[in-house]
């Protein structure tokens, strides 16, 4: 190492929300400020700026990151209003069926076993009859339509007979993340109002100032202010590259609705309902609802908006209901860049997409991870960091807006603009136009998905294609598959394997109540 190499000593941590706090954590976990020659983590806040907590919904990668940061699932589910997420239903994203009923279609999260490639094919020639494609080559959707949870009592922290997430409410999980980052892994907590950025002659960040005039100075920062992005949008002048010409959403209202009583069932999964100009979610907590709806002001107004969520409410209640929706603009993109210099933005800052799949979360918790193992030892290496780390974000949030866009773009609803616009090839990337016109005609396979940096993968597509009843015409090459008995044996010990697991695992409110009281047996 040269004699002249700049070591980074001090890693700054703007903005205390979801995103700072999972940022900060990882950061701690790997660069051990506890230790001598640790690095140390400072986490700076205001008191004075609310977290936008609207996505209280996770995925299953969630589970594997708060188990290796060392907090307690029972925590958790105890302080957090906690509840099990298995999938999210999307209900009415098509026309409705023959019956007038609502179609409807789970993405849960347990992957198809091993080997199921090889059952494909006969399940898209129809020798599994009516069974959906989620029911076919999985058990935990019928657990969701039985309100079931994905686990027993008896089975340690973060195991479980299923796979499976969290709903949470958003502010209550930033405490504990603080609580765990300040007492177990280091981090320190700063509240201050910033009221000025300052930088040296090359354009890195050396301090932020305070309203009181102090100076808290670092090598290496990490915004995480929100949509505000005050360090890589607002002082490095980083550009924001917008898909609204490929999602249409901008605008949501979100609201807490109580429970009508405290014995109501808890749903195991987000609630996805399509509206005209957008869709409407909804999230069972311990002690109430989330609820909101995600539109495109460009086909709905304000007010027609609120009605079409006061009638949602009305209907899941039985009454209507009197809320008063908070309205979040939202900016549908990201940065053309999300380390510059000595800066990453991990969290809103980064940029934004609707929470469809609460894939918010999800990158946030992934940048953050990616960051803290690869953070550079000096400041050389940052340029070669920084190189790497924007090539891999980027890929993911690509593959993430057209997992997004698949689901709208598939749709037959022909109710509105909104969904025929949706159809357009223009608001399509050209690998996902290519993709669609080609698995008319061939399954999608393994083949297709081979970025590493991808976070939707072959099983996730599968769930949104044929959940949306997407047909892929195999009549050509059928003489292929000749193994007909086999694949309907393996069709019915899922279904018998569905309703064995129907018999053993207990009701979700009733496992909720149980953790409450008892806990879990930690690991």
């Amino acid at each position: 190492m040269k004699s002249n190499t700049r070591v980074i000593k001090q890693v700054v941590v703007l903005g205390g929300g979801t995103a700072g706090w999972l940022s900060a954590c990882h950061l701690a976990k790997k660069l051990l400020p506890n230790h001598p020659d640790g690095i140390r983590v400072m986490l700076v806040d205001s008191p004075d700026i609310p977290t936008v907590g609207v996505g209280e919904g996770t995925v299953p990668a969630i589970r594997e990151s708060l188990q290796y940061l060392g907090i307690s699932e029972t925590d958790l589910l105890q302080t957090c209003d906690a509840t099990f997420k298995q999938s999210i239903q999307f209900i009415n994203w098509q026309p409705p069926m023959a019956d007038g009923k609502m179609h409807s279609y789970h993405h849960v999260f347990d992957y198809p076993a091993p080997g199921f490639q090889q059952d494909l094919p006969y399940w898209a020639l129809g020798h599994a009859g009516d069974s959906s494609f989620a029911d076919s080559f999985s058990i935990q959707s019928s657990l969701c339509d039985a309100q079931l949870a994905p686990k027993l009592i008896t089975q340690p922290e973060y195991q479980g007979t299923c796979n499976y997430a969290y709903h949470f409410d958003a502010g209550k999980f930033g405490k504990l993340l603080c609580d765990h980052g300040v007492n177990k892994l280091g981090v320190e907590h700063r509240q201050a109002k910033i009221s000025l950025i300052e930088t040296d002659e090359q354009g890195n960040i050396s301090a932020l100032v305070t309203d009181k005039n102090e100076r808290i100075s670092g090598d290496f920062f990490v915004d995480c202010s929100g949509s505000q992005s005050i360090l890589l949008g607002k002082t490095l002048q980083v550009p924001f590259v917008s898909k609204k010409h490929m999602l249409f959403t901008d605008t949501a209202l979100a609201v807490q609705v109580p429970y009508s009583k405290p014995t109501d069932e808890i749903p195991s999964c987000t609630l996805a309902t399509a509206q005209t100009a957008g869709w409407i979610w909804d999230i069972g907590l311990t002690s109430r609802r989330g609820v909101g709806l995600v539109y495109s002001s460009a086909h709905l107004s304000d007010s027609e908006a609120e009605l079409q969520l006061a009638e949602y409410l009305k209907g899941t209640n039985g009454q209507r209901v009197q809320v008063e929706p908070r309205k979040i603009p939202m900016r549908t993109g990201y940065h053309q860049e999300f380390w510059k210099n000595n800066c990453v933005a991990i969290g809103l800052s980064q940029g934004f997409v609707e929470p469809l799949e609460a894939t918010g979360l999800l990158l946030f918790d992934i940048s953050a991870r990616m960051l803290a193992e690869n953070f550079p030892s000096h400041q050389e290496l940052m340029p070669l960091a920084a190189n790497k780390f924007n090539k891999k974000v980027r890929l993911a949030w690509d593959k993430v807006l057209d997992f997004i866009k698949l689901h709208y773009c598939i749709s037959q609803r022909e109710d509105s603009d909104f969904w025929q616009d949706h159809r357009q090839s223009s608001s399509m990337s050209e690998q996902l136009a290519e993709d669609l016109a080609r698995w008319q005609w061939q399954l999608p396979n393994q083949y297709d998905f081979t970025e590493r940096a991808a976070i939707f993968n072959l099983e996730n597509y599968l769930y949104v294609l044929y959940g949306m009843n997407f047909k892929t015409d195999l009549s050509q090459s059928a003489y292929r598959f000749e193994q007909v008995n086999v694949a309907k044996t393996n069709f019915q010990r899922y279904a018998d394997m569905a309703a064995q697991a129907k018999q053993q695992l207990p009701g979700h409110r009733d496992l909720l109540d149980r953790i409450q009281r008892f806990g879990l047996q930690r690991i």
